[in-house]
């Protein structure tokens, strides 16, 4: 019997997220992922200067490394990326699902990305979770970005560290967490009220702050599914901020005090 198209589709997606792997390079993100014990590490290429200052790293993961003449750096990422003579292919990591990043921590705070693309920006908010406390960075299994090089580097070690989830959908992940306690905000400049004023008297609540895109913002379905809208009190009109400085400060005023 012949299989459905979509369970022949769903077979060959299984297979290929099984294949896929990462190149992460520059010496601060392959150092993080040498010493992560839960990240899988396949091929290490290095210049001998270094594999110098990652010695301690290389010894504790066990991979051999291969060295190669600077002028000769052979791994396959963006010729214009900033290397630093490190390059290091891993299998992405694995977090697990919701419930169990999301419940058991001390007033539980989550970021939910709404087609938040930019690796550089996602980078930079996780490194921003990290700081402030964040349970784990959702994003969406398709128009979000995915773990690449970029996206490391700029996370500076944070990818390492901070759960990064990829859901399939985003409302019905909101959903989840709803039914979960969390209280569910999405940010949008048009909003009446502010985060600080919407969380009084309920900073203990378990809160999950969603963050769109620059230019578009959140989706319509994505502001019909959060609990509330809510802004960031800010001085004037300048204009809106960038998606990551916007969510580490969302982060900051949303913290238990």
């Amino acid at each position: 019997m012949k299989k459905p198209k979509w369970v022949v589709e769903k077979e060959q997606a299984r297979k290929a997220a099984a294949a896929e792997t990462v190149w992460l390079f520059g010496l601060h993100a392959v150092r993080d992922a040498l010493m992560n014990p839960k990240r899988q590490k396949l091929r290490l290429i290095v210049t001998r200067n270094a594999r110098d200052k990652l010695a301690e790293s290389i010894d504790f993961s066990g991979i051999e490394a291969e060295v190669v003449d600077p002028r000769k750096f052979t791994a396959p990422i963006d010729p214009g990326s900033v290397h630093q003579g490190a390059a290091l292919e891993v299998k992405p990591l694995d977090w697990g699902g919701l419930a169990e990043n999301c419940i058991g921590q001390e007033n539980p705070r989550v970021l939910l990305l709404d087609r938040v693309t930019d690796p550089h920006n996602v980078g930079a908010i996780l490194r921003s979770a990290e700081v402030f406390g964040a349970s784990a960075v959702i994003g969406t299994r398709h128009h979000s970005a995915p773990e690449t090089g970029a996206l490391a580097k700029t996370a500076s070690g944070a990818l390492e560290r901070q759960p990064y989830l990829r859901v399939r959908n985003l409302a019905d992940t909101i959903n989840a967490l709803q039914d979960m306690g969390f209280l569910v905000l999405g940010l949008d400049g048009e909003a009446d009220e502010t985060i600080e004023t919407v969380l009084e008297g309920k900073r203990a609540q378990p809160v999950a702050l969603v963050l769109g895109a620059e230019g578009p913002g959140l989706r319509q379905k994505t502001k019909e599914t959060v609990d509330q809208l809510v802004k960031i009190d800010a001085a004037g009109g300048f204009g809106s901020l960038n998606v990551s400085n916007a969510a580490a400060i969302a982060l900051y005023a949303s913290q238990p005090r």
